[in-house]
């Protein structure tokens, strides 16, 4: 490899007509980072990583890799791979061909596109299907031979547009495992998107969470995990997501549905907040929240316990099955330390 790439993004704007997609994205991506943009549909996570490619142009704002300035560069200057959720395969080419194409148009040497292409394939381990045409491949061995024919350019940065949405679960979790394997191996900066928040957590040294077409958070699986931002970014992360609830903070207390509880937090004014739980710090107590069971999944070695609480679902995760019935009332409780709490006017986290 010739090296990683250095992503710096700055007040990038994005317009479709009246619409906006991308209101003043900032965003240093280092070296080597496995960097995932993750968030709903809509939320402008592509349009960034197309803009990043050079198949977007901005209507403000500034692209720089490795300290260059390639805000109106071709896609072609800027030493880029994309892989796309489509995988975009040449159907009349054999897999050689597709993994080679890129560089065909480069003008490399024939004597040397061989031994490049080999060496990619192999790679991804699809060296023994090089005769072969897309349709006569799995949607596994198509994605492995997107993966090859971007990575057998020796790019410097690598774009992932959901390489992994068009594979069954049980193929997406061992690809997810290999697609990390292969760019540590390759030592290259890897930006990808996904709306799947678990493969971004799992995959990713850094995240940026968007939302609306901004970025809301960055940072680390584990610190968005345990801080979220916003109860918008609580709600979106964790599986499944962080429990909410309209709650008064108090003296070091939360008034919620009708019960207080203590929490870890300086005195001060009363304030209207949202109360966050993440579902595996909720337990079943003799005393606490009223609630009541609505159902419960059973996975074997966990469970999930669906209860309402005040007219709102709330979710509990349980090691074991725990003895509780469909229509049971129980009551529920959490540590001091476990509250999150966030403003209820703008759901900035306090």
């Amino acid at each position: 490899m010739r090296g990683s790439a250095h992503v710096h993004m700055q007040g990038i704007v994005k317009r479709h007509g009246a619409f906006t997609a991308l209101h003043g994205i900032d965003l240093v991506i280092e070296p080597g980072e496995f960097f995932a943009l993750l968030g709903p549909s809509g939320s402008g996570k592509t349009t960034t990583l197309r803009i990043l490619a050079g198949l977007e142009d901005v209507n403000a704002g500034q692209v720089w890799i490795d300290g260059q300035d390639v805000t109106h560069a071709e896609p072609g200057a800027r030493d880029v791979a994309m892989v796309f959720q489509s995988y975009a395969l040449y159907p009349h080419m054999t897999v050689a061909e597709n993994i080679g194409f890129p560089l065909k148009m480069i003008g490399t040497p024939a004597s040397d596109v061989g031994r490049q292409v080999k060496d990619a394939a192999a790679r991804v381990a699809i060296d023994h299907l090089l005769d072969r045409r897309p349709g006569q491949l799995s949607g596994g061995q198509q994605q492995r031979c997107a993966l090859a024919r971007a990575i057998v350019r020796q790019p410097r940065l690598f774009l992932l547009d959901e390489p992994l949405s068009n594979l069954d679960a049980k193929l997406r979790l061992e690809t997810r495992a290999e697609l990390r394997k292969l760019q540590r191996s390759l030592g290259v900066t890897a930006v990808y998107v996904t709306h799947d928040q678990e493969e971004a957590m799992t995959i990713a040294d850094r995240m940026a969470i968007f939302m609306d077409g901004r970025i809301v958070q960055v940072g680390t699986p584990h610190e968005i995990f345990r801080r979220p931002a916003t109860a918008t970014v609580a709600a979106f992360i964790g599986t499944p997501p962080m429990n909410l609830l309209p709650a008064t903070l108090q003296a070091g207390w939360v008034h919620v549905a009708g019960k207080s509880m203590p929490v870890i937090f300086p005195k001060g004014t009363a304030r209207e907040v949202t109360l966050g739980i993440r579902p595996g710090d909720l337990r079943l107590a003799d005393d606490g929240i009223a609630a009541r069971v609505e159902f419960v999944e059973d996975f074997g070695d966990s469970s999930i316990v669906n209860l309402e609480v005040a007219g709102q679902r709330v979710k509990l995760r349980a090691g074991e099955l725990p003895a509780v019935r469909e229509g049971d009332d129980v009551h529920l409780t959490f540590e001091p330390t476990a509250a999150h709490l966030f403003d209820r006017a703008d759901g900035r986290r306090i």
